[in-house]
C-alpha cells in the first residue's frame, strides 16, 4: 500500500475514534450529570493504555 494512503486512512480511523470517544465521554458526562466527564486517574489509565496500543502497532512490523 502506498504510504500516502496509510497515512491518510490512519489519520481518518484515528479521527473518527477519536470522535466516538467524545461522543461516549459527554454522554456519560450527561447520565451522570457531571461537567467533566473524565477523572485525573481515568486519564493516567486512558493514557497508559494508549501508550501500549501504540507499542504495540509499532511491534508488528518486528514480528
Amino acid at each position: 500500500m502506498n504510504k500516502n494512503k496509510t497515512i491518510f486512512f490512519g489519520a481518518l480511523l484515528g479521527a473518527l475514534i477519536g470522535l466516538a470517544a467524545a461522543m461516549l465521554l459527554t454522554r456519560r458526562a450527561e447520565k451522570n450529570e457531571r461537567e467533566t466527564a473524565i477523572t485525573a486517574g481515568e486519564g493516567i489509565k486512558l493514557g497508559v493504555l494508549v501508550f501500549g496500543l501504540l507499542r504495540a502497532i509499532a511491534s508488528l512490523s518486528e514480528d
